[in-house]
């Protein structure tokens, strides 16, 4: 069985009104499959939209997390809200820069290597980050060190699956 394109889990959301929240979506656990057909039906207020929308990147959840083809979509959610907590500071993060001179387009547009070293690349700029926050925080800020040691797993697993595709094509002979 293919593996599935989206999947929801405990996905939330909340709207805030002056008289309270709405909740729109409670918990909601899913999973969608390229090729399977799939009815989202419900009466009216019912969350189909909202969780259209989510899915789709238009509107955020207020909890759960969403992967779409097993890319966590939360993480830079969780760090605007984490850093919204601190008031706009993460211990480590001053010293960022954002760079991601792999990832540019490569001069000839099937040069698929390329992306994927461009990516390993990205991947390990963003390791060596994560790794400098998780040390800044020990000790002084464990709510967000727990949080980005989560989404070092990520993307070391991100950078792991493409190794493997260059490992692949380096096989083959076309790297």
């Amino acid at each position: 069985m293919p593996e599935p394109l989206f999947v929801c889990n405990g996905l939330s959301k909340t709207y805030v009104t002056p008289s309270g929240g709405i909740e729109a979506l409670h918990a909601v656990d899913a999973s969608f499959t390229v090729g399977e057909i799939t009815a989202v039906v419900g009466p009216s207020g019912s969350g189909k939209s909202t969780l259209l929308r989510a899915l789709a990147g238009l509107d955020r959840p207020s909890d759960g997390s969403l992967r779409a083809n097993g890319e966590e979509l939360s993480h830079a959610q969780r760090f605007a809200r984490r850093i919204k907590e601190l008031y706009g500071v993460v211990p480590g993060s001053l010293e960022f820069a954002a760079e991601q001179r792999g990832l540019q387009p490569p001069e000839r547009q099937t040069d698929v290597v390329h992306v994927i070293r461009g990516v390993i690349e990205a991947e390990t700029a963003a390791i060596e980050h994560y790794s400098a926050i998780i040390e800044a925080t020990d000790g002084v800020d464990w709510v967000t060190q727990d949080m980005v040691i989560e989404i070092l797993h990520d993307e070391e697993g991100h950078r792991r699956l493409f190794e493997g595709f260059l490992r692949e094509y380096e096989a083959e002979g076309r790297a």
